[in-house]
């Protein structure tokens, strides 16, 4: 056995730290001495050297050892061609060992794109004859096609991963993502479901993804809620994440919430979707549920964006923003596809003044995903920030007319109409239509209060808040009950409104704010009340003064107890 030989076991071997050492002094020993190893022998130390730098994850370091495997492949190509054969069949078995050239170029494709060069990519994947390409060098190219913007060229190689192997459910998902019609993804699968028994849940499982990707999120959910009742797919855990999303993208946070728990409750190692979820507690104000959430993703893994988008949240609501502008730059820097991170990040920028930079980021989120309202939300906030209330309004129109008109998209529109005087009434009606679709749609419910704020109509608006908090408990609706509670002299029960909300969400600012100012005026009363009590009953006009200075002071010590806060 030669010692090439020994190196190709070695590799096959998995013995990567060892190879990458016995190569590498093999081929200095063959740059002092041409003549040592043959031209194939050459080829493929090159070859099992760059892959223990791959595995070592010294990508470009590999990528120059995989060039120069590459051209010496060339060389040996041309040898082959110029010397007749021989006839020798132990020249068979070495031509047969040797690495694939095609293996090779993949490998350096995969050094790309790790290196975010993926035109580099594309070009070399793009050399490999048609005919020559296996499934994974399809998948790849197909989604680097459809990351480049190339999507007839993304859905041409999708389709020929499924003419390969009918049953890569990710490329069907790529086709759907890409506005392939469901019906002609699921004729390509067909043939494979009639001849495999239990396989009848598969077109159900294509209909709802294409429900998925058209934004119709009330079919999906009723499709998946369908599937994953069958007994044979129940507690599917992408299933339920699945659930989970499209729940968050209807706007229904409860249900959201339940589904990723269930999940996570059958796969305690989920990092699937968990950055959604995270974000969802931290807007509940469930700060310390977040906190656990991050270290528990970090521990499972550091190399996924999720936790990194956890902890950002975090962040993000506990209004350190320069440290979730960072936390979402790295997780944006391990997967540049992330749209909650690409989320976090613009709202960072937004909220730290740096509008053009999160408008970037909105708009990159909007074509990752183009069926996420949150992400026109985002977009549409910062031009309400920088007063481009024609941008604002025209990105608002458009969400309304692509996703049509649902609760959501009408309180989108109703909260850009609300930014001018002129359009007011045209918010109302948006408003009203978006309520009647969804009585408990908290976003329509606190833009709807906010109009009859406005309109100084506080006990429409008190009514409106009571029906929405009948079957719901919200921080935010607490508080703006409490707000008109007060205007109606109702202070007793703003208070208690003001403590249901601190309780949901202990770090709101607003409720704070809210019980301050009730304190502050509620002080001199109570010393006015006790004062005509104490008069009525007699008693000294020295004793009066005392206690109404020690209870001026007590309220005093408590305004600059929240004050501090």
């Amino acid at each position: 056995m030669s010692v090439v030989e020994h190196v190709r076991e070695m590799a096959a071997a998995g013995l990567h730290s060892n190879v990458r050492l016995l190569s590498g002094l093999l081929l200095t020993m063959s740059g002092n001495n041409p003549e040592l190893f043959s031209p194939s022998q050459k080829y493929q130390l090159l070859v099992y050297h760059a892959d223990s730098l791959f595995h070592d994850k010294e990508y470009r370091n590999a990528v120059s050892k995989y060039t120069m495997a590459l051209q010496q492949k060339k060389a040996l190509s041309k040898t082959s061609k110029v010397r007749p054969s021989t006839g020798n069949a132990t020249s068979t078995p070495q031509s047969q060992c040797l690495p694939s050239e095609i293996e090779v170029k993949y490998k350096m494709a995969e050094c790309y794109t790790m290196l975010k060069q993926d035109k580099d990519a594309i070009a070399i994947l793009d050399g490999i004859p048609s005919r020559q390409r296996t499934p994974k060098i399809n998948m790849m190219l197909a989604n680097l096609y459809k990351k480049a913007g190339q999507e007839r060229s993304s859905v041409t190689s999708y389709k020929e991963v499924l003419r390969q192997c009918p049953l890569a459910l990710d490329a069907i998902l790529g086709l759907l993502s890409l506005s392939v019609k469901g019906a002609e993804v699921a004729s390509m699968t067909i043939n494979i479901i009639q001849s495999i028994p239990n396989l009848d849940w598969l077109s159900v499982w294509i209909k709802a993804y294409a429900f998925v990707h058209t934004g119709d999120n009330t079919r999906a959910i009723n499709t998946i809620c369908s599937l994953e009742k069958k007994s044979l797919l129940r507690d599917n855990v992408d299933l339920l994440g699945s659930l989970a999303d499209l729940y968050f993208r209807a706007g229904d946070n409860k249900n959201s919430i339940l589904k990723f728990e269930q999940a996570q409750m059958l796969d305690p190692y989920l990092i699937k979707g968990m950055d959604v979820y995270g974000y969802l507690l931290a807007r509940e104000g469930r700060l310390e549920d977040v906190e656990n959430l991050g270290c528990r993703l970090f521990n499972i893994s550091d190399q996924h964006a999720e936790p990194w988008v956890v902890s950002g949240c975090h962040s993000f609501y506990s209004k350190r923003y320069s440290r979730a502008l960072y936390l979402g730059a790295k997780a944006i820097q391990l997967n540049s596809n992330s749209v909650q991170a690409l989320l976090l990040k613009g709202a960072a920028l937004r909220n730290m003044g740096r509008v053009q930079e999160a408008i970037i980021h909105f708009r990159e989120a909007i074509r990752l995903a183009p069926c996420r309202l949150d992400c026109y939300e985002g977009l549409i906030e910062c031009y309400l920030a920088s007063n481009s209330i024609r941008e604002a309004m025209v990105m608002a129109n458009n969400v309304y007319k692509t996703l049509g008109a649902n609760a959501q998209t009408l309180t989108l529109l109703a909260t850009v109409c609300l930014e001018d005087p002129v359009t007011q009434e045209k918010a109302k009606t948006l408003l009203d239509k978006a309520l009647t679709q969804r009585p408990d749609y908290i976003k329509a419910v606190v833009k709807k209060a906010e109009l009859l704020s406005r309109e100084q109509k506080y006990e429409d608006g008190i009514a409106l808040l009571r029906n929405a908090l009948a079957n719901q408990s919200d921080c935010v609706l607490h508080r703006i009950l409490g707000d008109f509670l007060v205007a109606v002299n109702e202070y007793q029960e703003a208070m208690d409104q003001y403590s249901i909300a601190l309780s949901l969400d202990p770090n709101d600012q607003k409720s704070l704010e809210g019980m301050q100012k009730m304190e502050k005026e509620e002080s001199p009363t109570d010393a006015t009340q006790e004062e005509d009590v104490d008069d009525m009953e007699g008693s000294g006009e020295e004793g009066d003064l005392e206690g109404s200075d020690s209870e001026a002071a007590q309220w005093a010590d408590q305004e600059q107890w929240f004050g501090m806060q």
